[in-house]
């Protein structure tokens, strides 16, 4: 058999070249002839002659980003990815000559594969807005161009949506997907075909969830697009998600807050106290404003993921009787539901001649939902979940070294567990919702444990290099840089591929981490931000302390995973290359 391998990797030629050897080296071993093209702007007179292409039986394409496949039109073609093609170059080359597929010349795409009639589009987002979204629409990037789908992926991430998806697109779509962690509005989408799933099904199985998108997208109304997202294809869905999209849009308000009155003890713990300084406009600003939306935010954007604008206005209002009553975050998130749902019953049951029909969502729904609301939190909830709300932070504040160590070790586990999953988001939202009530230590516990699995994993890399391959060595730089970022998404290249010894290795580390934080007796005044939060003077306290338990949980992941992991079977010498 003859084959001609094209390798294209712009962000990293050494990936290409490895490519290209380890996989020329693979076919030659069974026989094949080989004729290899490592693509290369600044050389263009290295590329594979149409004599050469044509003697080929078939063509292997593995790239990182978009290629012109017109030289190969007539051929039959197979794309993937570096990672996927060294991951098992054996069995990947069987895979690739079973499914190789005849590239066609088409009026819409002069040069795609038999799939390039399909165009999708999608939105990823998830809470923080941070990793996962940008991640997910990596992972459908690549998916769609391995199948020759014609993809565009607008980001809702944490600076607002990037490459927003146009009318033409949407319109031109032959299904939207919807890879979101939170709710996502689809008044643009409407009389498309939609898909539902969340981002961690879109980032681990991107391939299967545009195939299922394509097979399984179906047309939603105004009146079930809010069942549609509560059902989430199995996603966990529902109240979760409706938690996470209030959180979501809590986060830049309490981040914003927690800096600010960290910034304001750069002139001394108590310097606030002066009345017109700088440091008391700093915490009137952080502490008495940015926090005392927070907890309205919540609440609000809970009812509206759940009942749409008509649920906002009760919400906010719920939320914000919680914040006054001493009910706090816990306050706020019943207010959210209660608001919701019971704006969600209104709209669905209440009945009203037409001619009034458009008085519900600005008149109607809003009244009635928020003395609703009002009233079960003034005479049923508020007084009791302050009281347990007051109970709770006296535990925190008063507990003993022996309960601080546990609490920061559970803490500290849950934040390495799923790296960004529901289960990191709920020690998050735990310790970020205790900051309105002065209870610093959990959020220094969960954010210190955060950093530890991309830390670890990337120290990893470096303690044991040789049974990492060099693509996991370049994600492993990566890895570090978000870690020390408070990224915990970076070390799911690793967990995806080896989880079994990732998350024991990774809780372990976070595990210590977060109990030598709390037994430290750290406090962070600032909810995100990672290390650089300690060039600002008096936003932790025990600084040293702290980094010592994000170094001694780092080195413990570290270690351990560096000792357990197999080693990956990459031939340092291959054999010499045609062409």
């Amino acid at each position: 058999m003859n084959i001609a391998i094209v390798t294209a990797c712009p962000n990293g030629q050494v990936s290409s070249v490895l490519s290209a050897r380890l996989l020329a080296a693979a076919a030659q071993r069974r026989g094949w002839s080989t004729r290899v093209e490592v693509q290369d702007a600044e050389h263009p007179e290295r590329q594979l002659t149409a004599a050469q292409l044509a003697e080929a039986d078939w063509v292997l394409v593995v790239s990182t980003g978009p290629i012109d496949l017109a030289r190969f039109v007539g051929k039959r073609v197979y794309q993937s990815t570096p990672s996927q093609a060294l991951a098992d170059r054996e069995g990947f080359l069987d895979e690739a000559a079973a499914n190789a597929q005849l590239l066609a010349d088409t009026p819409d795409s002069p040069a795609a594969l038999s799939g390039a009639g399909v165009r999708i589009v999608a939105v990823t987002a998830c809470p923080t807005g941070v990793a996962h979204t940008f991640m997910a629409a990596e992972a459908l990037q690549q998916a769609a161009q391995q199948q020759g789908y014609q993809l565009t992926v607008e980001t809702q991430g944490s600076v607002g949506a990037r490459n927003p998806l146009s009318a033409q697109a949407i319109a031109e779509a032959d299904v939207v997907l919807l890879a979101a962690d939170i709710e996502v509005p689809t008044a643009r989408f409407a009389g498309k075909r939609i898909y539902r799933c969340g981002t961690g099904i879109a980032l681990k199985q991107a391939r299967a969830t545009l195939d299922k998108a394509l097979a399984e997208g179906k047309v939603e109304n105004a009146a079930d697009a809010a069942a549609a997202s509560a059902s989430g294809k199995g996603e966990k869905t529902g109240v979760y998600k409706h938690l996470l999209t209030g959180v979501s849009f809590m986060l830049p308000m309490v981040v914003a807050g927690g800096l600010l009155i960290a910034l304001s003890f750069v002139f001394g713990i108590e310097a606030y106290k002066e009345p017109g300084t700088l440091p008391a406009a700093l915490m009137q600003i952080g502490g008495e404003a940015a926090f005392k939306l927070m907890v309205p935010l919540l609440a609000g954007y809970i009812a509206w993921s759940i009942a749409d604008r008509p649920g906002l206005a009760p919400g906010m209002i719920g939320g914000l009787l919680a914040s006054t009553l001493g009910a706090g975050f816990i306050g706020g998130i019943i207010a959210g539901f209660l608001a919701g749902y019971s704006a969600k019953a209104i709209a669905r049951w209440a009945r009203l001649p037409s001619s009034l029909e458009a008085l519900k969502p600005i008149l109607i729904i809003p009244l009635l939902a928020s003395l609703f609301t009002g009233l079960v939190m003034i005479y049923v909830v508020g007084q009791p979940v302050a009281a347990m709300l007051e109970g709770l932070t006296q535990f925190l504040d008063s507990m003993g070294t022996t309960n601080a160590i546990l609490l920061g070790l559970v803490l500290g586990g849950m934040m390495c567990v799923d790296l960004g999953g529901p289960i990191n988001k709920a020690a998050y939202a735990f310790s970020v919702g205790l900051l309105a009530s002065s209870s610093y230590a959990p959020m220094a516990a969960t954010m210190a444990a955060g950093m530890v699995p991309p830390i670890g994993l990337g120290i990893a890399s470096f303690l044991a290099r040789r049974k990492f391959a060099q693509s996991e060595r370049e994600a492993g730089k990566a890895a570090l840089a978000l870690g020390l970022c408070f990224i915990s998404e970076g070390a799911i290249p690793f967990a995806a591929k080896d989880p079994l010894r990732v998350i024991p290795a990774s809780v372990a580390g976070g595990a210590l981490t977060g109990a030598l934080s709390m037994y430290f007796g750290c406090k962070l005044m600032a909810p995100h931000g990672g290390l650089f939060v300690l060039l600002i003077p008096n936003a932790i306290n025990h600084a040293l302390l702290y980094l010592l338990a994000i170094v001694a949980g780092s080195l413990l992941t570290a270690v351990v995973y560096a000792v357990i992991k197999k080693s990956e079977q990459v031939e340092l010498a291959v054999a010499p290359v045609k062409g």
